[in-house]
């Protein structure tokens, strides 16, 4: 499973930044969006279930 963020979706609310039991997301700087550290992500979907507007996907 490879969890992706649709940047044309995500609202940067940070709902997956605090879920994220492992740290691996945070919003960037330079988009405004949340961005997704693959190095760090153990791909657990908590993010997923999160997401009020549905923008992440395994």
């Amino acid at each position: 499973m490879s969890v992706k963020i649709n940047q044309e979706e995500c609202t940067a609310c940070g709902s997956c930044v605090s879920n994220c039991p492992f740290e691996a997301i945070k919003i960037a700087d330079s988009t405004n969006k949340a961005e997704i550290d693959c190095s760090t992500c153990q791909e657990c979907g908590a993010c997923i279930d999160e997401c009020p507007v549905s923008a992440i996907s395994a």
